[in-house]
């Protein structure tokens, strides 16, 4: 989505669906900018799927918007431990 929609656009936009739970957008830690994109909950399974057909594909703001379920994480293996730097090398 076009990084300068807010969340109340967002949110509105997806309403013409049904209704909307909440909407955010995600925002950059470090400067506070959006990210391009976001997550809108819909009260109920049907008013989400009409709220994909809807969007999925579909210029908003300029911008082809991808609308999709959100899926959980999955479990990532453990990162390893070192780093990589210097193979463990001395300098005497």
């Amino acid at each position: 989505m076009p990084y300068t929609t807010t969340q109340d656009e967002l949110q509105n936009a997806f309403a013409q669906a049904g209704a909307v739970s909440s909407a955010s957008i995600i925002t950059d830690k470090m400067t506070g900018r959006s990210r391009g994109f976001g997550f809108v909950e819909m009260t109920n399974d049907e008013d989400a799927q009409k709220a994909i057909e809807m969007w999925n594909g579909k210029d908003f703001g300029g911008r082809k918007l991808t609308v999709n379920e959100a899926k959980p994480l999955e479990a990532r293996p453990p990162r390893r431990e070192g780093g990589g730097f210097g193979g463990g090398r001395q300098s005497w």
